[in-house]
């Protein structure tokens, strides 16, 4: 699929992704890590902003997958959906049925954009979105292609809408005056952040820029069109999440200084608040007070809840290096950090900081990296995605899923500190109960005797045998017919 949308013309897309959104070339059958289709990240920012359809252009099932996911996350509106077969496919006809529905659906008393997105199988066919108008009775129309082949993760997919938003929205400033953001302008310099975050934290974040004389502005991706004036107004803007690379080179573009990192445990805290500071010009003595005002505060809540155990952790959010920095200040041993996201100049000093005691990182981790960590550090606790936790407890090794149970929990500042505690030292005490239910089930429900038995599984090692016998002589036959 991947030569069939160059060849199609996608060409220049697929490059830029591949610059952005870097996979291993080395890495065999898991160049890209395994993750739910990517496409769901754009659709998710599309759906949680006001005023805004997005429309889908893909196969059926895959829609139906998509929607089904998204309002299992709790989207409350429809998905538009442009059917297609074989013939519309190829003969064009596809496109303009596109056109003609998002002609339908531009009204400026409704949306304040459109967003069209190709999936998998328009993209390798060169469905041709770039085409669409710009704009239709006001409604802005942003049609992008995110691919499986080409987008590695759903956590990318964010920013590939993201930063088609930021570009269209730069545009519009540059031309001339823009909407003001339904909040109003703030009265002080903002720092937009970059990247999805527990609602708690951007205001932990303002809290603590406010006696610099700075704001918490936008978070991106936003919430509404207009948000994206302020975020780009921003001077100073902070990639909280740090592979959101499109996004990163529009506020660049912009003349936005870009920060990394974020004011995770006392070491994160202090290093942000210095780098934000710099960035936005503020007196050494206004970041120096800032720091003697919450730094203190950070150490004490890490002492009152210490976190003791060996964890191992996991995930595809973005956000893993940010958690794992607090664990480990939390006085967590842990020994391996893996995540879907690539690496980027953003979370290097993250990266560094765990180098620095031990912890190991592995960008673009697979599912086999992260079960292959587990069984080598055999950890108190397995932190990570839903097949590393099934694994972890079926080793009877007790584990939380990193999306739902540690993402989705306040990580910055004085909020963030001992936030994680409660939830992983209970979930390491759990250790006993694995083992009191393995001793009493024993073997039952695993490998060959798993599933629903009417009576007890008897074992027929004459059938295997033979079954042995015969996929060796398939090997031998497929061996012989390669050399030849």
């Amino acid at each position: 699929m991947l030569a069939a949308a160059k060849s199609a013309g996608k060409s220049e897309v697929l490059q830029r992704y591949a610059a952005d959104y870097p996979v291993d070339p080395k890495a065999g059958p898991h160049d890209q890590p395994q993750s739910m289709c990517p496409a769901f990240g754009s659709l998710r920012v599309g759906l949680r902003m006001r005023r805004t359809m997005t429309i889908l252009s893909g196969s059926a099932c895959c829609v139906y997958g998509l929607t089904f996911t998204s309002h299992f996350y709790g989207a409350r509106r429809s998905v538009g959906y442009v059917p297609f077969n074989s013939e519309s496919l190829v003969t064009g006809k596809l496109f303009e049925d596109i056109r003609e529905a998002v002609h339908q659906q531009a009204d400026p008393a409704q949306y304040d954009a459109i967003v069209v997105i190709n999936l998998c199988v328009p993209t390798a066919s060169g469905v041709p979105l770039q085409l669409l108008p710009k704009e239709i009775n006001g409604v802005r129309i942003i049609g992008i292609d995110v691919p499986g082949f080409g987008v590695p993760t759903h956590a990318e997919a964010k920013d590939v809408l993201a930063g088609a938003m930021l570009k269209y929205a730069r545009g519009e400033a540059e031309a001339g005056p823009v909407a003001t953001p339904r909040g109003g302008r703030a009265d002080r310099p903002t720092v937009a952040l970059i990247g999805e975050m527990f609602p708690a934290d951007p205001m932990v974040i303002g809290a603590m820029l406010e006696p610099m004389g700075l704001a918490a502005g936008p978070v991106v991706p936003t919430r509404e069109w207009r948000e994206l004036y302020a975020a780009l107004a921003s001077p100073v803007a902070a990639a909280i999440h740090p592979f959101y690379t499109a996004s990163i080179r529009e506020f660049e573009a912009a003349g936005r200084r870009v920060v990394g990192s974020a004011p995770v445990g006392h070491d994160g805290t202090e290093a942000w608040l210095q780098a934000v500071g710099n960035a936005a010009n503020v007196a050494q003595a206004q970041i120096d007070a800032v720091k003697n005002r919450m730094l203190p505060a950070i150490q004490g809540a890490l002492a009152r809840m210490p976190i003791r155990g060996r964890l191992t952790m996991s995930g595809y959010e973005g956000s893993e290096l940010l958690v794992a920095r607090l664990l480990v200040e939390s006085g967590a041993d842990l020994r391996y950090v893996g995540t879907a996201c690539p690496r980027t100049a953003w979370s290097d000093a993250d990266r560094e900081w765990l180098h620095s005691r031990g912890v190991h990182v592995q960008y673009r981790a697979s599912l086999e990296q992260d079960l292959a960590a587990m069984r080598e550090f055999r950890p108190d606790l397995a932190i990570g995605t839903t097949p590393v936790v099934q694994a972890a407890k079926e080793a009877c090794i007790p584990a939380l899923y990193f999306t739902n149970l540690i993402s989705a929990r306040p990580l910055m500042g004085p909020a963030g500190a001992g936030s994680l505690a409660t939830v992983v030292n209970a979930a390491i005490a759990n250790k006993a109960r694995f083992d009191t239910m393995s001793a009493f089930f024993g073997g039952t429900g695993r490998g060959d005797q798993a599933g629903v038995w009417e009576g007890v599984p008897q074992a027929h090692p004459e059938f295997r045998a033979d079954t042995r016998r015969q996929v060796i002589k398939l090997m031998k036959k497929r061996k012989a017919e390669e050399m030849i």
